[in-house]
């Protein structure tokens, strides 16, 4: 699986009030609606300089906050073809692999705001184009691929039956 995108840098802490503020949570059942309104109390902009497939980067503790499921949604149905981090909040990760949304945990200091990456999930390997640099992920275990590739836990699970 291999993904193509620009780098959107944010910093530690990035907890799901930031993701999606709670202003919007409750308002909208639309998710293409709610995505319109990622990241937007720390980067206004942040949705309309967004490309389908660029990557949210981040520091420590991407997700951080409550277990809203909204959070993560927001960010798959913005387009954003993964969220690179130093670490994840628990709760979102699970919630991510759940809806299908794929994270990585990286060192992230080396990438920069708009550096093109190239990311091979199953291999765990970041081609930072921009920079010339390889960076290494932790690998995702096969279970997580083959559910990210079916769209998320319900839709593997509909396909398979079971792990």
């Amino acid at each position: 699986m291999l993904l193509k995108g620009r780098a959107h840098k944010f910093g530690d802490d990035i907890n799901t009030d930031y993701i999606i503020s709670g202003k919007y949570k409750f308002k909208t059942l639309d998710l293409k609606e709610l995505a319109k309104h990622i990241m937007e109390d720390i980067c206004p902009d942040f949705y309309k300089n967004l490309k389908p497939g660029d990557f949210m980067v981040a520091g420590s503790n991407f997700g951080c906050g409550s277990s809203r499921e909204q959070a993560p949604l927001a960010v798959k149905h913005a387009g954003v073809g993964a969220v690179l981090a130093k670490s994840f909040a628990r709760i979102f990760f699970r919630n991510a692999v759940n809806i299908g949304l794929p994270l990585l945990e990286c060192e992230t200091d080396k990438i920069k705001q708009g550096d093109a990456l190239e990311i091979d999930l199953k291999k765990g390997i970041i081609f930072d184009k921009t920079r010339n640099v390889i960076l290494r992920a932790h690998p995702l275990p096969e279970i997580m691929l083959r559910i990210f590739n079916a769209g998320g836990l319900a839709n593997y699970l509909r396909k398979h039956g079971s792990f």
